[in-house]
């Protein structure tokens, strides 16, 4: 069975890192006899530049009639100054709240062949393997009112019981594919939003016995994030705090650019992008990591394909270029050659192929 794919490329190095992952999407097809149907669309501010619209209706009725979305980036200085309804990141924001994408996942895993680029100690991060729930389509961003004047400026930050409900069993469910303990991270100590985020954690934590439950404040997770973040299983968070963590937490891997993530409804549609943003200074030079939007494909052909296989082999494929010593320049140690953004990718094909090869030879000796 077809499935269809929109990919959004946008800005800045998006168009490079999504051909790199459309590309892996194409061997994936080839080697385990899938048929994935391809269609481009415009966001952010190359959508602006076209269409006058960080999200064209076009777009919409592009993902619209899709099995999933796959994003590359938005944003650039070249749009800094447009009023804010033309800003590229309106797009992204407007694209996940026109598909009630309302579950971001943001796995964050060490791998040891990058632990010489992580800013913390070996020893602090070789054990990290955490998966951040963030809530994403509520809370300050989408709040009402929000204006400003030449003298004040008012943001909303509004969550309804129903939309933490959801984001908390979601974060539940995961944990329980995982090691089964959950951080609950809110300022319940401030906030009436976070007061509400812990009564319905400690209500909904009772289906869940076998999932260990703590609350904690956000200034301290972020503490406990550099000094122990191995202590961590699954993160589960309000939008504003769940962007932030997540980025903070996205350095203990040494670059932005080996981190992917979902963007989830509840029947399994989802939007995929890396976590990096649209690095405009290094742009049409090669210099791109797209590991993290390869990544993306496998985290898509896992959640809304049903394709764990699949997902695993360019997982794997990933980690085998990254031990075998082979990394772009945000990566590479002084000294070493880095590879350019497609000679990174082409070492990544040949890895599935290498991987078919070999399965292919012992299965026909069993």
């Amino acid at each position: 069975m077809e499935k269809r794919v929109a990919v959004l490329p946008g800005d800045g190095i998006g168009p490079e890192v999504t051909e790199a992952a459309v590309k892996i999407l194409e061997v994936i097809a080839r080697r385990f006899n899938h048929k994935f149907h391809i269609e481009y669309g415009a966001i952010g501010g190359n959508a602006i530049d076209k269409h006058n619209n960080p999200l064209p209706d076009e777009t919409i009725a592009l993902c619209e009639n899709s099995d999933a979305v796959l994003l590359g980036a938005v944003g650039g200085p070249k749009w800094d100054n447009n009023p804010s309804a033309l800003r590229p990141e309106k797009g992204l924001l407007a694209i996940r709240k026109h598909f009630d994408l309302f579950a971001n996942l943001r796995p964050v895993k060490a791998v040891p062949s990058l632990l010489h680029a992580s800013p913390l100690k070996e020893e602090v991060a070789m054990e990290v393997d955490m998966l951040i729930v963030r809530e994403l389509t509520g809370g300050l961003y989408f709040g009402e009112p929000s204006h400003r004047t030449e003298k004040s400026a008012v943001d909303t930050l509004v969550y309804t019981r129903e939309e933490i409900e959801r984001i908390v069993e979601k974060a539940f469910e995961v944990a329980r594919l995982r090691r089964g303990k959950v951080a609950s991270v809110d300022k319940a100590n401030v906030l009436e939003t976070s007061k509400l985020w812990r009564e319905v954690v400690e209500e909904k934590k009772k289906a869940y016995p076998d999932i260990e439950v703590e609350h904690m404040l956000v200034d301290s997770t972020a503490m406990k994030l550099i000094t122990n973040p191995a202590a961590f299983d699954v993160i589960v968070t309000e939008n504003m705090f769940g962007d932030i963590l997540s980025d903070e937490a996205s350095v203990i891997t040494g670059s932005l650019g080996v981190l992917p993530s979902a963007s989830l409804r509840s029947d399994g549609f989802g939007l995929y992008e890396p976590v990096h943003g649209s690095a405009p200074e290094i742009a049409g030079r090669g210099l791109a990591n797209p590991a993290a939007a390869i990544l993306s494909v496998a985290m898509m052909l896992n959640y809304s394909f049903g394709m764990k296989t699949e997902a695993s082999a360019i997982e794997e494929a990933v980690n085998t270029v990254f031990e075998d010593g082979f990394f772009t320049a945000d990566l590479a140690a002084s000294g070493q050659r880095a590879l350019s953004t497609q000679e990174w990718t082409a070492k990544v094909i040949d890895e599935l192929d290498v991987q078919f090869v070999s399965n292919s030879i012992m299965f026909s000796y069993v």
